[in-house]
């Protein structure tokens, strides 16, 4: 897991654009737009309703765009079907979702592990690199405790510890904070900086200006028009 230049994995927007039918017209969801994203945390920050969980559905391959490709490394993510978009996902990318998306049966640990199981790591070193982890996040002595048995904070750490389980270039996380008191959430937030440090391209959902303004990086979205600053 250790040794990869994690920089050297940029993640491209290029003329990327969503549109969506609605009645005998369409919606415009997000306008034409060519970014890079630098190394470091990237705050995408804009209304409910302005375009941003339908960008980072875009740059994650979930959804296909209008117009445009999204580029990680050397790869046309929009180029893939599921298949291999999937495999593009387990490879480079991490994800924290506002509703931490644990699976409920497995523990903390187990859960961190998830991805790495997946990938075919043998289960000594995904054991290893789940207490790793969870040591990093402060959640050692809960790695048994099911999601039930966690706090709102420490169920949202262990997801962020599961996001970087396969050490992964980019992290793609959507409002990870928006269901935490202030204090647990600046917790939250000083994980994801600490995974900018480390050189991957860390890109942030949120409504909030105050945690949008601790980013390296930002971007606005207004009506699905992306701009910089």
């Amino acid at each position: 897991m250790s040794g990869v230049d994690l920089s050297s994995v940029r993640l491209r927007a290029e003329q990327l654009s969503r549109e969506y039918p609605s009645g005998e017209g369409r919606v415009l969801a997000l306008a034409p737009f060519t970014h890079t994203f630098p190394p470091g945390l990237t705050a995408v920050v804009g209304p409910s309703g302005s375009g941003k969980s339908t960008l980072l559905n875009l740059l994650a391959g979930f959804d296909r765009p209008t117009t445009g490709q999204v580029w990680v490394g050397g790869t046309d993510l929009t180029a893939l079907n599921e298949a291999q978009r999937a495999d593009v996902r387990l490879a480079h990318f991490g994800f924290v979702f506002q509703n931490h998306n644990l699976v409920s049966i497995l523990s903390a640990q187990e859960n961190v592990e998830f991805p790495l199981t997946l990938a075919g790591v043998p289960r000594r070193e995904r054991e290893a690199r789940a207490r790793e982890l969870l040591a990093q996040v402060g959640l050692e002595k809960r790695a048994r405790h099911l999601p039930s048995q966690l706090s709102g904070g420490e169920a949202q750490r262990v997801a962020i510890a599961r996001a970087l389980a396969g050490n992964p270039a980019v992290l793609l996380a959507d409002e990870p904070t928006g269901n935490l008191d202030t204090r647990t959430g600046e917790r939250v937030l000083t994980l994801l900086q600490g995974a900018a440090g480390a050189g991957r391209t860390v890109v942030l959902i949120t409504h909030d200006r105050d945690i949008a303004a601790r980013a390296d990086h930002h971007l606005s979205v207004l009506d699905g028009a992306v701009t910089a600053g």
